[in-house]
């Protein structure tokens, strides 16, 4: 049979235990500490008006009225536009993928996840964003795309030289179709 070697412990000092347990808890909010400073910044999207159907994915286009203001109240932007989610400010990308058609909604975008430091425009560096947002539609690429068309044929049909609806192709079968105008005897 094999010997066990044996190591005697040594009495704890008076005062050793609760120096160990300080060093614990010193070792463990300093853990807090860095998983906190290292947390990503997040956008606030608050829902005032609940939407239906499904949230946008980043390969769908949302078209939102929208109104976007400065920590100061001060409208930086606003208008009814079609935003791809990868065309956005990280933080728009976050806040519309939480939307759904219909919904009315408050987006807060910290300044990491916005313009940040170079700002833009009337956007000073380092500023936060708010956004009231309400969703018209939600439509992939594609559908976006066949629709721009859709709009742009029609617009091209309606800006002929005059502009008289007579003008366009086809507004003036009915004439065809009659035969010349009577000619005075």
């Amino acid at each position: 049979m094999s010997e066990i070697t044996r190591v005697p412990l040594q009495p704890i000092g008076k005062g050793a235990l609760g120096k160990l347990w300080l060093g614990v808890m010193a070792a463990a909010l300093a853990a807090g500490g860095i998983a906190w400073a290292a947390k990503p910044p997040m956008v606030n999207v608050a829902t005032l008006t609940a939407g239906e159907g499904p949230s946008p994915t980043l390969d769908d286009v949302v078209i939102v009225n929208y109104k976007g203001t400065l920590a100061d109240g001060k409208v930086f932007d606003q208008g009814q536009a079609p935003f791809p989610l990868k065309g956005v400010i990280p933080g728009f990308t976050m806040a519309l993928q939480q939307m759904q058609k219909g919904g009315k909604y408050k987006v807060q975008i910290p300044s990491e996840l916005g313009y940040g430091e170079k700002g833009i425009g009337p956007i000073p560096p380092n500023a936060d964003l708010t956004f009231d947002v309400e969703v018209m539609a939600i439509m992939n690429a594609e559908q976006f795309q066949m629709m721009q068309q859709m709009q742009a044929m029609q617009q091209m049909q309606g800006a002929r030289p005059g502009g008289q609806p007579g003008d366009r192709p086809g507004d003036r079968r009915e004439e065809l179709r009659a035969g010349p105008p009577p000619q005075g005897r």
